[in-house]
Formats: C-alpha cells, structure tokens, sequence
C-alpha cells in the first residue's frame, strides 16, 4: 500500500516525486506515457508543477511506476465527482438539437413568405433551442476547465453571448413592427458562422485526444462556419453542422463516463 502522504503532496512537490520516481524506474516521459494513456505534454506540466492533477490521473501514474493502493474509497467518491451541470448540459443539447430542426424549418418558411405554422410555435421553438445551447454551452465551459482548453472556452462564451442577442433580436423582430428578420438575417447568420469556426479550432485544440473525436468535430464545425458566413452555403452547412452537433453531444456523453471512472486518463491539451 502507497504512503497515503503522497496524494496529499502538493505542486510542485507532487511532480518532482513523479519525476523523482519516473527516472529511478529507468522510464522516459514517452514510456510512462504508452503506460498509462496520458499524453507527453500532461506529463510534462505535471512534472514541472505547472498543473495539479486530478486523483485518477495520480492513481494511473503511481500504478504505472508500480505502486499500488486500494482504491476503493476512492473509487466511489470519484464516480460521485461529475458536476450536475454535465447532466443538465447532455439534455439541453439533445433537446437543442431537436428544436433548432423545427426552427430552421420555420424560419425558412417564414422568410419565404410561406408561413404555415402559428407564431407561437414559432417562438417556441427558437425558445427551446435558444436555452437547450446556452446549458449546453455551459456544459462545454465546465468541461474546458476539466480538460483545460482556453480557447474553446472563449468561443462557446462568445457564442452563448452572440445567441442571447440575436434571440432577443428575434423576439423584437417576432412581436413588434420596429424590425423584421428579413432586415438582419443574413447578418445573424455570418455571425454565428463566424463563432462556429471559432468553436472548431477550439475542438481542433484538443489535436488527438478522446480518440481524434475532438479532431473530427472540430473539422467538421470549422467546414460548417465557413458556410455559414459566406452567406452563399448556409444551407450546405446543415450537413456538416448537423454531424458536429451530434458528435458534441456524443463526446459529452462519453466525457461524463470518464470524469466518473477512477482510471480516466488526464485529456489535458
């Protein structure tokens, strides 16, 4: 059993043991790496007492050195550790997903003057998707301080901060005559085209972590922000749009399993 001393180490003492450890097993970084599913540059911050790291990445490091504990107390508080806000963030983005379906429908129909459904469900619609993205975003704010990525923090606050103006704008727009959304559409589109890209170099950061879906989703958004600000291919950007946002929700999904395992590996960029 571990002395239980060493996981109340604090930095930079804490990555001088690992790495105290580490040379004494005769291991590069590159090898402790492919032992314990961390990658080069977590390791390396953690050693030079730049990060503190989570319990589980300690677990997989000292287990990947040798030493061992019984986990078990552990094991339970960590499974109990994933932030209630995640939760609530997988089901605004499932619920935006499908509302914003019914949104875009509407509002092309709207726009073309071949409006069928009341306006209403009109508003209700864009109310529905408008809240499920704002959770949802929250819910990627949360994850880029779990797995540290400053700039795709800054995109999903910028594109929460462009979605709360351009809904009130719709609402004006919807229940007044000050405005229509004819006056300013095109507008609200490049601008959200805009913070797509950014939100697509922001998972493009990620470079090959959670299984190159950070990569994937990050390509895909990027294609479907460019569309989108052009003006010229916005409804060509429903199809990459379309895939990203479901592989969002996905890597969500599959974030939330690893923050609840003891043995998660540390996804830091």
């Amino acid at each position: 059993m571990v002395n239980q001393n060493l996981y109340k180490m604090k930095q930079p003492e804490l990555g001088k043991k690992i790495s105290e450890m580490r040379k004494a097993k005769g291991l590069t970084q590159e090898e402790l790496v492919e032992m314990c599913n961390l990658n080069v540059r977590t390791i390396q911050r953690i050693e030079a007492g730049e990060v503190t790291p989570r319990s589980y990445t300690i677990k997989a490091l000292f287990e990947a050195l040798g030493i061992r504990e019984n986990y078990e107390t552990r094991e339970v508080e960590n499974k109990k550790s994933v932030p209630s806000i995640l939760y609530l963030a997988m089901a605004g983005g499932i619920l935006y997903f499908f509302a914003s379906i019914f949104e875009i429908a509407m509002e092309g129909e709207y726009l073309s003057g071949e409006y069928s459904i009341r306006l209403l469900g009109f508003i209700a619609a864009k109310s529905i998707s408008f809240f499920g993205y704002v959770v949802f975003g929250i819910g990627w704010l949360k994850i880029s301080n779990l797995f540290p990525n400053q700039l795709l923090k800054i995109s999903f606050w910028i594109m929460i901060v462009a979605s709360i103006i351009w809904y009130l704008a719709d609402m004006v727009a919807l229940n007044s005559s000050i405005f229509s959304l004819d006056d300013y559409y095109l507008v609200k589109v490049s601008s959200f085209g805009f913070c797509y890209v950014l939100i697509g170099f922001g998972f493009l950061a990620y470079k090959n972590a959670f299984s190159s879906m950070g990569m994937v989703i990050g390509g895909l958004t990027v294609v479907a922000g460019v569309l989108m600000f052009s003006g010229i291919g916005v409804f060509l950007a429903l199809i990459p749009w379309t895939l990203a946002e479901l592989l969002q929700i996905g890597l969500m999904v599959y974030l939330i399993q690893k923050i609840g395992r003891v043995n998660s590996p540390d996804f830091s960029v």
